[in-house]
This record gives C-alpha cells, sequence and structure tokens, in this order.
C-alpha cells in the first residue's frame, strides 16, 4: 500500500465558500505544496467561472494540478479522476514536494486518500437503466433503489437520476448493496485532513456575494459559448449549479433575478450535503474559516507537517 513517509498528504475540505481555496495557497507556501483539485467540476474545461476556478495569474505561482480534464459532454468519471489524481500526487511527493488536495467533492476526496476500488460499468444495463429514467422519471428509480438499499437511498437525493442509475447499475453488477460496494474506509495516502467552515449566516452571504459575482463576471457569456460545445447534451455538467440556471436564463425561463436567487439556495441545499458528508469523518479537524489564526490553526493540525 503506497502509503507516503511525512510530510503525507494534506487534504483541505468542507463546503462551498468557506474558503479553502486561500487557505490551500498559503499552507502551499508554508509547506512547499502543490495543489491537487478535488472539485468535481472544475474537471470539465470552460466550466471557469461558475465553478469558482482559480485562474492562473491568481494562483501565487503554486502550481495546480488535476483541472480542465473533460470536456462539458463528458459524463463523470470518478474512478478516472482517482487515477489522475493519484499521478499527480504521487509525482509531487516524488520531487519532495506536499500534495495538497483541495475541494468539497466528498466522494472525489475520498477516491484518492483511500484503497478502494469504483465497481466497472456495463453499457448494456447502464443503457436499460437511462431509459427508464428517461420514461419514468428518477422518482420510481429511487422507490426501487430504496427497497434495494435503503442506506443508498437515504444518501442519494430522489432528484438526482444519475447517481440512481449508477447506485442500480452496481446493485445490478456486483449481486450486493451499492453501500456495500464502497467499503469502510482504509488508508490510501498517509493524510491530514482539514475542515474549512463558517457560521451558517455568514457563508450564506458569502454564497449571495459569490453569485452576484459569477454573474458581473459574465457567467452568461460563459454558458453561452459552452452550449455552442454542448453543455446541454453533457449528463454531469449540465446539472452544475449555475450553469442549469444560466440556461435557463437563456431560454428565457428564467430572469436574470430568478436564475440568481435559484442558484443561491441550490447552493445552500448543496452545502447542507456536503456537511453531511464531511462532518460525518471523525478524521478531520474542523476549523472555522472566519477566524484570524486559520492559518496557525491549520498548521498546527498538520502537526509533523508544519516545517
Amino acid at each position: 500500500m503506497p502509503l507516503l513517509p511525512p510530510p503525507g498528504v494534506v487534504a483541505v475540505v468542507g463546503p462551498t465558500a468557506a474558503g479553502k481555496t486561500a487557505l490551500s495557497l498559503a499552507l502551499a507556501h508554508a509547506l512547499d505544496g502543490e495543489v491537487v483539485n478535488a472539485d468535481s467540476m472544475q474537471l470539465y474545461r470552460g466550466m471557469d467561472i461558475g465553478t469558482a476556478k482559480l485562474p492562473a495569474h491568481e494562483r501565487d505561482g503554486v502550481p495546480h494540478h488535476v483541472l480542465d480534464l473533460w470536456d462539458v459532454t463528458f459524463p463523470a468519471n470518478v474512478a478516472e479522476y482517482q487515477e489522475r489524481a493519484r499521478a499527480a500526487v504521487d509525482e509531487i511527493a516524488g520531487r519532495g514536494r506536499v500534495p495538497i488536495l483541495v475541494g468539497g467533492s466528498g466522494l472525489y476526496v475520498r477516491a484518492v486518500l483511500e484503497d478502494f476500488a469504483f465497481p466497472g460499468t456495463d453499457p448494456v444495463i447502464r443503457e436499460r437503466l437511462e431509459a427508464e429514467l428517461a420514461e419514468s422519471g428518477p422518482a420510481e428509480l429511487h422507490e426501487r433503489l430504496r427497497q434495494a438499499d435503503p442506506a443508498a437511498a437515504e444518501k442519494i437525493l430522489p432528484s438526482n437520476g444519475r447517481r440512481i442509475v449508477r447506485a442500480l447499475e452496481v446493485i445490478e453488477l456486483t449481486g450486493a448493496s451499492f453501500t456495500a460496494a464502497l467499503p469502510e474506509p482504509i488508508p490510501y495516502y498517509a493524510s491530514v485532513q482539514i475542515g474549512v467552515d463558517r457560521d451558517t449566516a455568514e457563508l450564506d452571504q458569502r454564497i449571495a456575494d459569490r453569485v452576484d459575482l459569477m454573474w458581473a463576471a459574465g457567467l452568461i457569456d460563459e454558458a453561452r459559448q459552452l452550449d455552442a460545445e454542448g453543455l446541454r447534451e453533457g449528463r454531469t455538467a449540465s446539472r452544475a449549479l449555475g450553469y442549469q440556471q444560466a440556461l435557463a436564463q437563456l431560454d428565457g425561463a428564467l430572469t436574470e433575478d430568478e436564475a440568481k436567487a435559484d442558484t443561491v439556495q441550490g447552493t445552500r441545499r448543496f452545502v447542507r450535503r456536503q456537511r453531511s458528508w464531511f462532518r460525518r469523518d471523525p478524521r478531520i479537524t474542523w476549523l472555522d474559516g472566519a477566524s484570524s489564526t486559520l492559518m496557525e490553526d491549520a498548521l498546527s493540525a498538520c502537526g509533523v507537517l508544519a516545517r
């Protein structure tokens, strides 16, 4: 098992807009590190404004890895991400630097840090389930999942057709529950995991401010360009927060104010799911993103990693 010797991997996780990016840059300078992306939507080329992807000129000289891998038509593939991210971690560590894994996509963080393989896929089963999803809608398939694997159904929103289909596919492929296919965590890398969060009212305001900035920075124009590149056909990318609302605005289905408000509300719901995922993990040390001693606290949490 390729557990890295100290300094290992530092993971900076937590909900959207809590301050992970700023902390990761500061830690990279303090620990001689480089950033490895663990935000699922930042894997898509051209999805920059709506994902708050840090432009190269704002990365303060810190190398960033595993960004812009896929076209917007490409369906999310966590197994491929796992391979690419671990290759980046190994390459960074091989040069004597500290890999800093940063993002709010819980499954992607786990895919890097823990020792498990993802079940494969079967195009025949997948096509059949997707046809059923198109015909019947996600609610009916979610009920089927609830009967087969109540624990998985509890974690997957009834509206998330893509994840419902994947769970049912794994159950059919393996003959076991989807929950059993994702076993209890066994470390793949030695790591320190730092969670960044804020008071809910403060985070709500930061989300609203971020959405205003997204529209001001040109999200609609970005969505229009991505639409020409097939965004609507992308099973994963088309549902990204901000982009689905921007497409609705372009279609005239939402006004700008309605699109922004819907993005804010959707992001706040997403934050609750992020907290639910990460807060279950006792290995994460939680820090207040608004604290004046955030950096000192993060270095303290790193322990032997501090230099």
